[in-house]
């Protein structure tokens, strides 16, 4: 067999439905039998509520373009918002308050891509840093969002569909499994349908697109509300099922940079991107930690323990955009493919 056979042979046999399908199977069937409660607190459900604000955020970089450095913020809105419409709305179900607050997120990203009209790379970047400080400043100015809890922080309420309570470890992993995998699969049918493919001509060429007819404003304003309310609703998933809580502090600026990061270290304009670069930040201060706790645990204080993990940590992020620019889904898609072709070779 020739290389030039060898590279007209399709790399993959198997239907793009059968991978998803597969490792959903082991999600819901297999990790919940076998999985220890440190794997869904620790592990599992932060990478759950990370990857969906990845995939919110790819939407609206990845693909249409726009940077945006706020993506906590819309966290914050998301889980403020539904705590609210849960606590004021006698009888709303807990899903009903989930897309309410979506829907809440996704008007104030829409608001806050108004600038997005006008300005273009680092200067939207700094005007969705706006949104930032002013979420935070509202939500700690006005004790109303929390119920004026004298702290701030306040406990967030029981998750139950239809009186069926998941508020053990493996019930929040299953629902927060639930959410994403639903609001996952619309977000892939998104960038494949028309509005996806005006994503994409905007964030290549905006004259170009507009010449073609496509509604550059109109697509714009569209990407930052989908973006905004995958975000909300991940910010819900992270109140409610990870942390238990809902505080300001839980959504504060280095949160929007590891989201950033997220999409980057993964690989834009990719909806497995977000999914494998969460994992890579969720398991890697682990690791460290484990690794620095066993061997520095004896001349460090925690504090230098923490900082050290953050500078190897960084020093990870950059050795890896150097060396793989194309993020992780790149990789993974490169190993695939020599993997198979030597397969077929033998």
């Amino acid at each position: 067999m020739t290389i030039a056979t060898l590279e007209a042979i399709p790399t993959s046999y198997t239907p793009r439905w059968l991978t998803p399908v597969l490792l959903l199977g082991i999600a819901y069937l297999i990790i919940p039998l076998v999985g220890t409660s440190y794997l869904f607190e620790a592990i599992l459900l932060p990478f759950l509520a990370l990857s969906l604000a990845g995939v919110g955020l790819n939407i609206l970089t990845g693909y249409a373009g726009q940077v945006s450095l706020g993506s906590a913020a819309f966290l914050a809105v998301g889980a403020f918002a539904a705590y609210n419409f849960n606590l004021r709305i006698d009888g709303l179900p807990i899903l009903g308050s989930i897309f309410l607050s979506g829907v809440v997120a996704a008007a104030i990203g829409i608001v806050f891509g108004l600038p997005s009209l006008r300005l273009r790379g680092f200067y939207l970047a700094v005007s969705t840093l706006a949104a930032q400080f002013f979420v935070q400043w509202a939500l700690t100015k006005f004790s109303w969002f929390s119920n004026n809890s004298a702290s701030g922080v306040i406990d967030a309420p029981p998750l139950s569909i239809a009186g069926v309570e998941f508020n053990s470890a493996v019930g929040r992993y299953l629902f927060s499994l639930t959410i994403v995998a639903v609001l996952t699969f619309l977000a892939y049918r998104l960038v494949l349908s028309q509005t996806g493919r005006n994503f994409i001509a905007v964030r290549d060429n905006e004259t170009a697109a507009r010449i073609i007819g496509v509604p550059v404003l109109k697509t714009k304003l569209i990407a930052f509300g989908v973006s905004s309310f995958v975000i909300g609703i991940a910010g819900v998933l992270w109140a409610f099922a990870y942390l238990r809580t809902v505080e300001p502090a839980g959504f504060n600026l280095d949160r929007s940079f590891q989201i950033l990061f997220i999409i980057i270290i993964g690989g834009l304009a990719s909806i497995r991107g977000a999914f494998f670069g969460a994992a890579l930040l969720v398991v890697t201060p682990l690791i460290l930690s484990r690794v620095g706790s066993f061997l520095l645990g004896d001349f460090f204080d925690s504090g230098v323990l923490d900082m050290s993990q953050r500078i190897v940590l960084g020093g990870l992020i950059i050795l890896f955009l150097i060396l793989e620019p194309d993020g992780l889904v790149s990789f993974w898609d490169r190993i695939r493919k020599r993997t198979t072709t030597r397969l077929l070779r033998q």
